[in-house]
C-alpha cells in the first residue's frame, strides 16, 4: 500500500513543479536614451559659450579612402550634462572622483509635470515625494531620483525651455523653469539615502534662483546631479535603472553626459 502511495505522489509532486514554472513571471527589457544630442542648437546657460564643433577633415583622401574628424569645444554645464558636487561645495567630489556605482543604480521618476505644467516657476515640494511614496513605497536606498516637469518637451527652444532667449547677465534675470525646493533637497538628504538626482530642466534649483540652495545641500553631500535629461516622458515611475556616464574631466565640476535607463517590465 505505501508503495502504490509513492507512485501516485511522485507524479503529482513533477505536476506541481511543471505548475510552479509556468507560474513564473515573464519580463521583458528595454532602453531609453535620456540624451539630448549635442550641436548648434544645445542649449546652454545665458552667460555660457555654446558648443562648436569644426571640421578638421571630411572626405576622400589621396590614398583613396574616405577619412574625417572633427574638434568640438563645450562649456562643463550644457545640454545633458552632470554637476560633481564640487560644483557648488568647496572640497565634494569632482565628476572624476564620483563611484561608478553611485551612477549606475536603480532609478525613480517622480512626476510633477501637471504642476510645473501650470507654473514656470515651480518648486518640486516635500509633498510632491512623499505623495509618490504613498502610491509607490519607500524610494529605495541607492537610488537616482528622477524628477519629471515635462519641460523636456520645449527643447531645443531656449524661450519656451529657459523662459527667455536672451544672453548674459539679463538673460540670466530672465529664466524661467521649475526647479527641486531647498526644503526637498534637505529632505532627501536626511531621511533618503540617494545617489544622485536629474530632471528635465536647465538647473536643479529653478530658474529665479538667487542662492542655488538646492545645488548647495545636495553637493554638501556629495550627492550629483543630472540636468536637462531627455526623454523623461518615456520613464515608468519604477522598474528602472539608470547608467549615467560622463566625460571623465580630471578636476572638473561637470561635463557632457550621457544617461540611458533600462526598464524592466512585465512581459504582454
Amino acid at each position: 500500500m505505501k508503495r502504490k502511495t509513492l507512485l501516485l505522489t511522485a507524479p503529482l509532486s513533477l505536476l506541481f513543479m511543471i505548475g510552479c514554472q509556468k507560474a513564473e513571471v515573464q519580463t521583458s527589457e528595454r532602453w531609453i536614451d535620456l540624451s539630448h544630442d549635442f550641436s548648434a542648437e544645445t542649449v546652454y546657460w545665458p552667460t555660457a559659450e555654446p558648443f562648436k564643433l569644426d571640421t578638421v577633415a571630411a572626405g576622400m583622401t589621396d590614398k583613396g579612402y574616405y577619412y574625417s574628424a572633427y574638434q568640438f569645444c563645450a562649456a562643463e554645464h550644457g545640454g545633458t550634462h552632470i554637476d560633481a558636487p564640487i560644483h557648488f561645495a568647496e572640497g565634494r567630489k569632482t565628476v572624476d572622483q564620483i563611484p561608478i556605482e553611485q551612477l549606475i543604480a536603480p532609478a525613480v521618476k517622480i512626476d510633477v509635470s501637471a504642476k510645473s505644467l501650470k507654473d514656470r516657476d515651480y518648486r518640486i515640494a516635500v509633498e510632491d515625494i512623499t505623495s509618490w511614496e504613498a502610491q509607490h513605497g519607500r524610494i529605495p536606498d541607492g537610488s537616482i531620483v528622477l524628477f519629471y516637469t515635462g519641460f523636456g518637451q520645449y527643447w531645443p527652444d531656449r524661450t519656451k525651455y529657459l523662459g527667455t532667449a536672451k544672453l548674459g547677465a539679463e538673460g540670466v534675470a530672465e529664466l524661467h523653469f521649475p526647479g527641486l525646493h531647498p526644503a526637498a533637497a534637505d529632505w532627501l538628504t536626511k531621511n533618503r539615502k540617494i545617489n544622485a538626482v536629474g530632471l528635465d530642466t536647465a538647473s536643479i534649483d529653478y530658474g529665479q534662483s538667487q542662492n542655488y540652495e538646492s545645488h548647495v545641500t545636495l553637493m554638501g553631500q556629495n550627492i550629483p546631479a543630472f540636468e536637462n535629461v531627455a526623454n523623461l516622458d518615456r520613464v515608468p515611475a519604477t522598474g528602472v535603472k539608470v547608467f549615467a556616464l560622463p566625460m571623465k574631466i580630471k578636476g572638473g565640476s561637470g561635463g557632457p553626459l550621457r544617461i540611458v535607463a533600462l526598464i524592466t517590465e512585465k512581459a504582454q
